[in-house]
């Protein structure tokens, strides 16, 4: 179930129940959130922002919090695990011990626990009575679906690469039954909804990330180039991009750092533009001025897609993943099905912006704003505690 335009009230009627003693005890609930580590600023720490300001009072509990290189939550209450005492620069190696932390914090006082997790987060140990809700941006990529490729691309060394499958098949029995914790799974596309079934065999709801649509403006300004950007890292395919608008010689303009850049500049032409790491407004900017965005790999949801329809802009998208429920072919982008810069460069030499709709692009953007994400994940967590409540109360007739 994809929770989108349906009215929020009918959805989740014990949220908005007048009865007591449940109404009472849904505005007491003490919450607490949960994330797995907070030593990177992507997608993922945005809806954890987003859940924040939702629940200011609620703490914040993480493995790590690396505050010079993720600064969204210097205001909170982040209590961290004892593998925050240890260098950031071991952190990879941690991975043994990150179960073991997870399992460490102290949540008893809560009644609600929400944990945004695609590893770890997901294991907390709750008391009685509590509710643990988990918005799952993915189970755990290295663990289940991506094992192959996550050793292959690990830059280790060799011997280490050597050790990491049994420590891997020991996490992963851990991770299975770390998700029988979870009381409801929440997750932020079809796509993970329908892994959720296959590693944990849950069900899941699907309530999309929120997007802050509202950064974003349709421009007049000519659309000179076409734009990819994020996180540099492999799997998200940035190579094939770089190679097809190399062979083309067309304009492509790159936002955004990670371990890939080095290697992806070696590779472009003299028309493609690195721009590294771009403020808000730089970034709203480029979306406007860009002919096209692509996006050419498989992401669980995708943010900057959204990002680039919120902007007017449509998206040339690879045909898989979370990328399917948000683009709309031929109305806010167009696909390609093979991941080959072949492919891709096909797709841009005959890709015509002018025969879309900056408006209808835009509408279909400001579905998944923020403010909608806060009205339906605030209703369906009271009416998940109402509902909870009520099952106790009857226990106890």
């Amino acid at each position: 179930m994809i929770f989108e335009s349906e009215t929020v009230q009918k959805l989740f009627p014990a949220a908005f129940s007048s009865r007591e003693p449940i109404t009472h005890k849904i505005n007491l609930m003490r919450i607490a959130l949960v994330h797995d580590h907070l030593n990177q600023e992507g997608g993922a720490e945005k809806v954890l922002r987003v859940l924040a300001d939702l629940w200011p009072e609620a703490p914040l509990f993480t493995l790590v919090h690396d505050t010079s290189r993720i600064g969204l939550f210097k205001d909170r209450d982040v209590r961290t695990s004892f593998l925050d005492q240890l260098p950031r620069c071991l952190f990879r190696l941690m991975l043994p011990l990150m179960p073991t932390a997870t399992e460490s914090y102290d949540l008893s006082e809560f009644d609600v626990v929400i944990s945004s997790s695609s590893a770890f987060a997901k294991g907390v140990i709750t008391k009685p009575g509590c509710v643990h809700i988990c918005y799952c941006h993915t189970p755990t990529r290295y663990l289940w679906s991506d094992t192959k490729e996550y050793i292959q691309e690990l830059r280790v060394p060799g011997v280490i690469k050597w050790f990491l499958p049994p420590i891997l098949s020991k996490l992963r029995v851990w991770d299975r039954l770390a998700a029988d914790r979870v009381d409801t799974f929440v997750a932020n596309s079809q796509t993970v909804a329908h892994r959720i079934k296959k590693y944990y065999r849950a069900d899941s709801i699907v309530i999309h990330p929120p997007v802050d649509t509202s950064r974003f403006s349709i421009s007049d300004k000519p659309k000179t180039f076409f734009l990819i950007g994020g996180r540099l890292v492999a799997y998200k395919r940035y190579d094939l991009v770089i190679d097809a608008f190399t062979k083309l010689g067309l304009p492509l303009k790159v936002f955004g750092t990670g371990p890939m850049e080095g290697a992806l500049k070696k590779r472009a032409g003299k028309t493609i533009t690195f721009l590294g790491r771009v403020s808000d407004e730089e970034q709203a900017h480029l979306y406007q001025e860009a002919i096209a965005f692509l996006h050419p790999q498989e992401e669980d949801f995708g943010i900057t897609p959204i990002e680039s329809m919120a902007s007017g802009r449509p998206v040339i998208a690879y045909r898989r993943g979370g990328v399917l429920e948000s683009v709309e072919e031929d109305v806010t982008g167009v696909f390609f099905d093979r991941q080959t810069w072949e492919e891709i460069a096909s797709v841009v030499r005959s890709f015509n912006a002018d025969r879309f709709d900056p408006k209808v692009i835009r509408e279909r953007a400001l579905t998944y704003s923020t403010e909608h994400f806060k009205t339906t994940f605030e209703a369906f967590v009271k009416n998940t505690y109402a509902s909870y409540q009520e099952q106790q109360t009857h226990l106890c007739e």
